[in-house]
Protein backbone atom coordinates (compact mmCIF):
# COMPACT_ATOMS: atom_id res chain seq x y z
CA UNK A 1 0.00 0.00 0.00
CA UNK A 2 2.79 2.31 0.93
CA UNK A 3 4.38 1.68 -2.32
CA UNK A 4 1.62 3.03 -4.09
CA UNK A 5 1.16 5.54 -2.44
CA UNK A 6 4.48 6.65 -2.85
CA UNK A 7 4.01 5.73 -6.56
CA UNK A 8 0.94 8.16 -6.32
CA UNK A 9 2.80 10.93 -4.82
CA UNK A 10 5.66 11.19 -7.15
CA UNK A 11 3.61 10.87 -10.54
CA UNK A 12 1.55 13.59 -8.52
CA UNK A 13 5.03 15.89 -8.50
CA UNK A 14 6.18 15.37 -11.51
CA UNK A 15 2.40 16.60 -13.37
CA UNK A 16 2.67 19.53 -11.20
CA UNK A 17 6.47 20.24 -12.15
CA UNK A 18 5.18 20.25 -16.23
CA UNK A 19 2.52 21.99 -16.03
CA UNK A 20 4.24 25.27 -15.68
CA UNK A 21 6.65 24.07 -18.37
CA UNK A 22 3.77 23.85 -20.91
CA UNK A 23 1.56 27.03 -19.63
CA UNK A 24 5.08 29.09 -20.62
CA UNK A 25 6.10 27.13 -23.71
CA UNK A 26 2.10 27.92 -25.06
CA UNK A 27 2.63 31.80 -23.83
CA UNK A 28 6.03 31.74 -25.49
CA UNK A 29 4.32 30.04 -28.95
CA UNK A 30 1.72 32.84 -28.52
CA UNK A 31 3.75 35.47 -27.99
CA UNK A 32 6.34 34.73 -30.67
CA UNK A 33 2.72 34.39 -33.55
CA UNK A 34 1.86 37.71 -32.04
CA UNK A 35 4.91 39.14 -33.02
CA UNK A 36 5.62 37.41 -36.19
CA UNK A 37 1.94 38.26 -37.71
CA UNK A 38 1.48 40.79 -39.98
CA UNK A 39 0.34 44.07 -39.57
CA UNK A 40 -3.57 44.11 -39.72
CA UNK A 41 -6.42 46.38 -38.69
CA UNK A 42 -5.71 50.12 -37.61
CA UNK A 43 -3.81 52.77 -39.99
CA UNK A 44 -1.16 54.96 -38.15
CA UNK A 45 -1.03 58.83 -39.15
CA UNK A 46 2.70 59.88 -40.07
CA UNK A 47 4.74 62.13 -41.64
CA UNK A 48 7.48 61.98 -44.24
CA UNK A 49 10.63 63.00 -42.89
CA UNK A 50 13.48 61.51 -45.29
CA UNK A 51 12.91 58.78 -47.99
CA UNK A 52 16.14 56.83 -48.11
CA UNK A 53 15.77 54.58 -51.45
CA UNK A 54 19.46 53.66 -51.27
CA UNK A 55 18.88 51.79 -48.17
CA UNK A 56 15.51 51.30 -48.38
CA UNK A 57 14.88 52.86 -45.51
CA UNK A 58 11.65 55.72 -44.49
CA UNK A 59 11.98 58.15 -41.47
CA UNK A 60 8.64 58.94 -40.16
CA UNK A 61 7.17 61.18 -37.34
CA UNK A 62 4.07 58.93 -36.31
CA UNK A 63 1.09 58.65 -33.87
CA UNK A 64 0.48 55.40 -31.78
CA UNK A 65 1.13 52.73 -33.14
CA UNK A 66 -1.34 50.24 -31.56
CA UNK A 67 -0.42 46.68 -33.65
CA UNK A 68 3.43 47.23 -32.32
CA UNK A 69 2.32 48.85 -28.45
CA UNK A 70 4.67 51.76 -29.45
CA UNK A 71 4.38 55.33 -28.54
CA UNK A 72 4.09 58.24 -30.77
CA UNK A 73 7.79 59.02 -31.91
CA UNK A 74 10.13 59.82 -34.71
CA UNK A 75 11.89 56.80 -35.71
CA UNK A 76 13.25 55.28 -39.12
CA UNK A 77 11.75 51.88 -40.56
CA UNK A 78 12.92 49.76 -43.68
CA UNK A 79 10.25 48.78 -46.13
CA UNK A 80 9.29 45.52 -47.16
CA UNK A 81 9.02 46.84 -51.00
CA UNK A 82 11.65 49.66 -52.17
CA UNK A 83 8.38 50.43 -54.81
CA UNK A 84 6.37 52.13 -51.79
CA UNK A 85 9.51 54.77 -51.99
CA UNK A 86 8.22 55.92 -54.54
CA UNK A 87 5.06 56.87 -53.90
CA UNK A 88 6.40 59.47 -51.02
CA UNK A 89 8.10 62.56 -50.59
CA UNK A 90 9.44 64.44 -47.67
CA UNK A 91 6.54 66.32 -45.80
CA UNK A 92 3.74 64.43 -47.13
CA UNK A 93 0.95 63.73 -44.76
CA UNK A 94 0.31 59.43 -44.85
CA UNK A 95 -0.99 56.56 -43.43
CA UNK A 96 1.17 53.03 -42.26
CA UNK A 97 1.21 49.54 -41.38
CA UNK A 98 4.15 48.13 -39.85
CA UNK A 99 5.64 45.05 -37.98
CA UNK A 100 7.99 44.58 -35.80
CA UNK A 101 10.24 41.09 -35.29
CA UNK A 102 13.66 40.93 -33.46
CA UNK A 103 13.62 44.42 -32.86
CA UNK A 104 13.67 45.38 -36.70
CA UNK A 105 10.73 47.71 -37.83
CA UNK A 106 9.13 47.31 -41.52
CA UNK A 107 6.39 49.44 -43.54
CA UNK A 108 4.28 46.90 -45.27
CA UNK A 109 1.65 49.10 -46.61
CA UNK A 110 1.98 52.99 -46.99
CA UNK A 111 -0.51 55.65 -48.48
CA UNK A 112 -1.51 59.44 -48.45
CA UNK A 113 -3.35 60.11 -45.99
CA UNK A 114 -7.10 61.17 -46.36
Amino acid sequence: MKAIQHTLLAAAIVAAAALPLTVLAQAAATGAAAAAKPATGEMTEAEVRKVDKDSKKITLKHGAIKNLDMPPMTMVFGVSDAALLDKVNVGDKVRFTATGEGGKFTVTELQPAK
